[in-house]
């Protein structure tokens, strides 16, 4: 498995249209992936429907995170993204994996690929807003519950979890 950081340079590609095409594909490619990960979880056609914005990586998202994309034979099958909250702390955004190598390590992976990738910089806090069905993982890993975070649907609330960082 490869780890790449995407930079709003790395997205540019001279023989496929240049820098905003390539930036575009690469966010639709991200998109497509995370709503084919959210629905892993059996939620309704309807209620996938009404997340698609949020579920959406525009090419402006690269200039405003970083994001990691993790490809096993040239195939992309998961990828994350985290940026400046406020003072020594980090969002992760987003971090999802192709439902079929959820369970085989990946997301592991790219939690410590994280990990490292915060504290060689003067961050050494991790927060995120986890999706219910996650929760667990992110425990497993040290994330502790630290509230909820109200989101559109009615009485479905998000855990907010963050990782201490020594």
């Amino acid at each position: 498995m490869i780890i790449t950081k995407i930079s709003k340079d790395s997205t540019s590609d001279c023989n496929m249209g240049g820098a905003a095409d390539s930036s575009t594909r690469l966010a639709k490619e991200l998109s497509d992936l995370s709503f084919r990960a959210k629905a892993h979880w059996g939620y309704s056609a309807e209620l996938m429907e009404s997340w698609r914005n949020d579920l959406t990586i525009g090419p402006e998202y690269f200039e405003t995170h970083q994001v990691f994309t993790s490809y096993i034979d040239k195939q992309l099958v998961a990828y994350y993204a985290y940026c400046k909250l406020e003072a020594c702390t980090v969002l992760l955004d987003n971090i999802f994996v192709e439902p079929a190598f959820i369970g085989k390590g990946i997301g592991k992976a790219l939690l410590d690929h994280l990990k490292t990738q915060v504290k060689s910089t003067e961050n050494n806090l991790i927060r995120l807003y986890s999706e219910p069905h996650a929760k667990a993982f992110y425990s497993k890993f040290g994330f502790v519950l630290v509230g909820e975070k109200a989101t559109s649907v009615k009485n479905r609330f998000l855990p907010i979890m963050e990782l201490t960082l020594k």
